[in-house]
């Protein structure tokens, strides 16, 4: 089990014990959802107070995590789960959860609206998409210019032995943005192919980092001039003047959508669906596109400063339920193979 797991309490006196067992209620009639999560922790106020200014009587106390995390905390805890509701985590994870029984059938208001690449197989679905996330590089100017490193174009250049010791990358065990960047390749290029180009970047990567997030953060600082990571980062400390490019490699972007999904053992159903209805309406949409340039109803869709250009067309085209089936396969080799890089936990 995962010690370090941040528990950002909004219901700080509420344990996790007891909102799951409980009808946790305070004196004003306030219901308290634990919802678990994968949302930046810096963005997590941002998403309680947009949903709170809609539904006062129901609090949000987060649990938040990288993606493996997460999902590995939902699988431990099948037998007593401890979440209500999932909220912003990897599609593929939710269809793994999903066959464990743990989700409730539940068609939120606005599911008809969004787009096929969000919907689950079954009606009612398990679980609901509703933005989607992007690998990227992210290169710092400055620092390769000090050490003479070429702008990558593409992601088969990562392997160029010029790069040795300058890349950082996610953990596809622990990251969500590590397995769908590995995923992408092998259904793009096929597994011997990603096999064999894996080998050459592992000799490049000075460390594998448990977060999707944190290469590019590493890189936006100056600590490695080149960066595996997803555009969201990317834009984000871009936008804070970090020297950086947000490099789209033009054989495609590997990409997951970001879901929501209620759990079958809640005993706040009722709020439970609040907070699925209101993930999918037209506020929370508004609230993913401050950040994401594909979001699942495509109507409130914006351009984002700093984005890489055309999303859309550049997204490869992703089976999420092959990622999903295939997903233990593929770490548990990668983690045969590389797991000596892997950043301390």
């Amino acid at each position: 089990m995962h010690a370090h797991l941040k528990t950002i309490g909004i219901a700080a006196l509420a344990t996790l014990a007891a909102t799951a067992t409980t009808q946790t209620v305070s004196a004003q009639g306030q219901t308290t959802l634990t919802v678990y999560t994968t949302t930046a922790s810096e963005d997590l106020g941002r998403y309680r107070d947009r949903f709170n200014k809609a539904h006062p009587n129901i609090r949000i106390n987060w649990v938040r995590d990288s993606t493996g995390t997460i999902a590995a905390k939902i699988l431990a805890e099948k037998a007593n789960p401890q979440a209500d509701v999932i909220h912003v985590l990897g599609i593929s994870e939710l269809i793994r959860i999903a066959k464990e029984d743990l989700l409730l059938p539940y068609k939120p208001k606005g599911y008809d609206q969004i787009d096929a690449k969000f919907k689950d197989k079954v009606d009612p679905p398990l679980w609901s998409g509703l933005y989607a996330f992007e690998a990227c590089l992210c290169y710092n100017t400055i620092e390769a210019k000090k050490k003479n490193l070429p702008r990558p174009t593409t992601w088969k250049e990562l392997a160029d032995p010029i790069y040795k010791n300058h890349i950082v990358m996610p953990n596809p065990n622990s990251s969500g943005t590590g397995f769908m960047t590995i995923s992408a390749w092998i259904q793009t290029w096929g597994e011997q192919e990603t096999w064999s180009f894996l080998e050459k970047l592992h000799n490049n990567v000075s460390v594998y980092v448990h977060s999707g997030s944190a290469p590019c953060v590493m890189t936006a600082q100056g600590e490695f001039p080149i960066s595996i990571s997803f555009a969201f980062r990317g834009v984000k400390e871009k936008a804070k003047g970090a020297p950086i490019d947000i490099i789209s490699p033009k054989e495609g972007l590997g990409w997951e959508a970001n879901g929501v999904a209620i759990m079958k053992s809640t005993k706040k159903l009722e709020a439970a669906k609040i907070l699925a209805d209101w993930a999918l309406s037209e506020d929370a949409m508004k609230l993913y596109a401050e950040d994401y340039a594909v979001v699942g109803r495509p109507e409130f869709a914006k351009e984002i400063k700093f984005y890489p250009e055309k999303p859309l067309e550049n997204m490869i085209k992703n089976d999420l339920y092959w990622a999903s089936e295939n997903y233990q396969r593929i770490v548990a080799e990668w983690q045969k193979r590389y797991d000596g890089k892997s950043a301390k936990k």
